[in-house]
């Protein structure tokens, strides 16, 4: 093991490594003369050549170069915009490139400009003196000092709120040191001016002291704050390392380092749930680690370099080089230490003895068994593997871990299998080709979903298929979201046309699950591919998703016949509204003929909505039917004088004899007739009307003892006779007139008879009455009037005299034992005189 442990350097009780990430590493360029910028979680390194505004070059324009991490430039183009003073990574992976002016602009991996946003006026007017781009709970960050020594932030640079921070007292040059901390979620700025330093927060300037600082100090000129932004530390003129919390309530410790000059570059080398406070700072060539033990590790480097602070460790970058520098994990250092007797490393050894065949395996073995070990082994190996780089040491220390747990009878599986499977993953990260050095604790902190993201946007498609099969995600989060992501891109090449690139795209797409069409259509429409993005839209089986995007290409009547074939009537009335707005009225109704469906949806919609568009509509196609009834139902619900409803039937009778519709037309100027006759009522009675039809018109009259104009409608409006005698004696019976009831009966003969006088009566409980109308009734009709005023000997007699049985039995049916004995013993007698004849 000795081999392993040739590259750590003790510190304390821990040690460290550094070790290179590339063998074969690309990027060549002098970085003392260059903006730089590497994106956390081993993410790509953007470079700005000539860019620095301190050392640049008038007659040289800037190069922006963009490489993975494995030094692979991606690329390489003329910067043709301001002078940039800072760059920066997002969380997402896009460049920031901040100028002097305050405008931000914002780049993908591949150097594609996306789009820019400005800091403010306030950040025009007194330019940029520094910056800097950091994560935060919304996305990603920018903060500005201004050349009025002014702060200003944005939290979310995909929801831009710029925020002005407070001044900080006395400040009267830009501060020698300041950096970016959050808490509670909120973003704080640190800054030493001097032998002040103070918290900036967006309503408050608080000065703090650090504890435990003696009073040599005079200043402060290097800030590192740690990657989860919970501890800092300060370098001070007098050549001290104060290191604690970011609150400045605790004190880790103050470390002396000898060197009075400012360290070029300070950030923090931590291992999470480490107890080693430990910070890297560069001074020119050197680079040195130091940290709450009086120890420090130095490292001569033979070029400039740049660091890179990730959560288990510091990315060293030089021309020549990238390396990886960090705290050796725990499982590793008790398996590799010289002279280790961890059951991690005697399982390591067992195992490479068994391999000899050799005897003492079994020792190891026993040893390990005897302490009662083996599963601690086991768990220490497959840790091990995962904080291991080389592929041939993580083999050999999960074939040790998988040999241990031979011997185990209840070890659970899940623990090997998933650092197998989480290995492969990263070892496939790690590749050359791809260029993604993650280490394990940075793999995990990630996550497998952003990860596959991250593989999207390096294009890196039957990679990321591949790993999504093979970690068993879900093919709507898996191969389905990512196979979009490649027809989003596919769009994009302009070099191959239109048919081909819809049929591939087709061809590789399919009906997969979750796939939108019309997703990768919009993207076509936003390359200015129209004719492709149409295409497209015939394989999304949803009409909801294919209208939108149509109408948005201006491609209207195409999306009218898409919105009729889906059968939904909303969608109909979308485009429909959306035609409307955008083409003039004769060419929307012209568009509307040759679509009957859409025509007869916006006409209902008309009907309840825009009246006066239904009436244009039906006069443009000559349809006088519909515009008769236009008329009729604007009569009774616009218009509000009688001379208003008037006209408005009369136009209602015109177009109904153009119609040829002699019965409707007919109708209404009855209507019209009638309306006139209630309107002089109404003004001579000052009673309501209007409105009634002439059935209770005519009621009213003669509920109203109006007799006469009763009998003038009568005549006038032809009202049959048997209608009106029954309309006259309800009103009548209603009243309880009876007196006026009788005359009636003996004005002329009834043409619907006597009965419905008895039944009127009857209704109204009044059998006295009804009595009086019984003797004129028809005789069929004579047994059951009786019955009905109640004179059941009548009726016998009446039934006897027609000898009906039926009626007798009638009869019979209403009489009750106790009181109409008599009247039983009549009826039987009949119905014995019956039967003997």
């Amino acid at each position: 093991m000795a081999f392993v442990t040739a590259s750590w350097n003790p510190f304390g009780d821990v040690f460290y490594r550094k070790f290179n990430l590339y063998s074969d590493w690309k990027m060549k360029e002098d970085l003392s003369n260059c903006l730089i910028a590497a994106a956390p979680y081993a993410g790509p390194i953007a470079l700005m050549i000539n860019g620095s505004h301190k050392e640049r070059s008038p007659s040289l324009r800037p190069i922006m170069e963009i490489y993975s991490s494995s030094g692979n430039r991606i690329v390489s183009l003329p910067w043709k915009s301001g002078q940039v003073v800072h760059i920066g990574w997002t969380t997402n992976e896009d460049l920031l490139c901040i100028q002097d002016d305050g405008t931000v602009l914002i780049h993908d991996i591949f150097g594609t400009f996306k789009r820019h946003f400005s800091m403010g006026n306030e950040v025009l007017q007194n330019r940029v003196v520094d910056a800097k781009v950091f994560p935060t709970a919304y996305g990603s960050g920018v903060v500005i000092l201004t050349g009025a020594f002014r702060f200003t932030l944005a939290t979310n640079i995909d929801d831009l709120k710029l925020r002005r921070f407070p001044e900080v007292p006395g400040l009267l040059r830009p501060p020698t040191c300041w950096a970016v901390l959050m808490q509670d979620r909120q973003p704080k700025i640190v800054l030493a001016t001097g032998k002040d330093v103070y918290v900036l927060d967006n309503a408050s300037c608080t000065s703090v002291i650090p504890p435990g600082l003696g009073p040599q100090v005079c200043g402060f000129t290097q800030i590192a704050v740690s990657f989860n932004y919970k501890k800092l530390a300060l370098f001070t003129d007098a050549g001290n390392i104060w290191m604690g919390s970011s609150s400045f309530k605790d004190k880790l410790c103050v470390v002396e380092t000898n060197f009075k000059t400012a360290p070029k570059q300070f950030v923090w080398c931590d291992r999470p749930k480490s107890d080693n406070p430990t910070v890297v700072g560069i001074w020119d060539k050197l680079l040195v680690i130091t940290g709450k033990t009086k120890e420090t590790i130095k490292f001569y480097q033979d070029e400039d370099v740049h660091l890179v602070p990730e959560i288990d460790g510091v990315r060293i970058i030089s021309s020549s080089n990238h390396e990886f520098l960090h705290e050796v994990p725990p499982a590793c250092q008790d398996i590799f230490k010289i002279a280790s007797m961890a059951p991690g490393a005697l399982l390591l050894e067992a195992h490479k003895e068994y391999e000899k065949e050799s005897q003492k395996a079994d020792e190891y073995l026993r040893e390990i068994k005897e302490q009662n070990l083996l599963f601690e082994a086991v768990q220490q190996c497959i840790e091990a593997a995962g904080n291991e780089y080389e592929p041939e040491m993580q083999k050999s220390l999960l074939r040790a871990a998988s040999f241990g747990k031979c011997f185990i009878s209840n070890f659970p599986p899940d623990t090997f299998v998933k650092m197998a499977r989480d290995l492969r993953v990263l070892n496939a990260m790690r590749d050359y080709i791809v260029g993604i050095p993650l280490t394990y604790p940075q793999y995990k902190q990630l996550t497998i979903e952003i990860l596959i993201d991250r593989l999207i946007l390096r294009r890196l498609y039957p990679l990321a298929i591949r790993i999504c099969k093979y970690m068993k995600i879900s093919e709507l989060q898996g191969a389905s979201r990512i196979l979009a992501h490649w027809a989003c891109y596919k769009v994009q090449q302009k070099d191959e046309p239109d048919d081909s690139i819809a049929r591939a795209i087709n061809h590789k797409l399919g009906d997969t699950p979750g796939i939108s069409y019309s997703e990768i259509a919009a993207k076509a429409y936003e390359c200015g591919r129209i004719e492709l993005a149409i295409k497209l839209l015939e394989y999304e089986p949803r009409s909801g998703e294919q209208v939108p995007l149509l109408l948005k290409m201006k491609r209207s009547q195409l999306a009218l016949l898409k919105a009729i074939e889906s059968g939904d009537s909303d969608l109909v009335y979308t485009v429909v509204t959306y035609l409307k707005n955008e083409m003039n009225r004769g060419d929307f109704f012209m568009t509307l003929q040759n679509q009957p469906v859409a025509l007869s949806l916006y006409r209902q919609f008309c009907k309840h909505q825009e009246p006066e568009t239904l009436k244009d509509l039906f006069n443009q196609d000559d349809n006088h039917q519909e515009l008769g009834n236009f008329y009729v139902r604007s009569s009774y619900s616009n218009e509000t004088t009688i001379e208003g409803r008037v006209a408005a039937l009369q136009s209602a009778v015109d177009e109904y004899n153009k119609a040829k519709n002699e019965f409707a037309a007919k109708i209404t100027e009855e209507q019209i007739k009638l309306l006139r006759y209630q309107f002089r009522l109404q003004k001579e009675s000052g009673k309501t009307y209007l409105d009634l039809s002439l059935h209770d018109t005519v009621q009213a009259l003669l509920l109203d003892s109006k007799h006469k104009q009763a009998e003038q409608l009568y005549k006038d409006f032809k009202i049959p006779d048997k209608r009106f005698w029954w309309l006259k004696i309800s009103a009548l019976a209603e009243k309880q007139d009876w007196e006026e009831l009788e005359k009636f009966s003996k004005s002329k003969k009834s043409p619907i008879g006597y009965m419905p006088f008895v039944e009127i009566c009857v209704k109204h409980r009044n059998k006295y009455e009804a009595k009086k109308y019984v003797a004129k009734v028809s005789p069929e009709q004579k047994v059951k009037g009786y019955i009905m005023v109640g004179d059941l000997e009548q009726a016998v007699e009446t039934a006897t005299e027609r000898k009906n049985e039926n009626e007798l039995n009638i009869i019979l049916s209403k009489c009750t034992a106790a009181t109409d004995q008599s009247i039983v013993e009549k009826i039987n007698r009949a119905k014995a005189q019956i039967l003997k004849k």
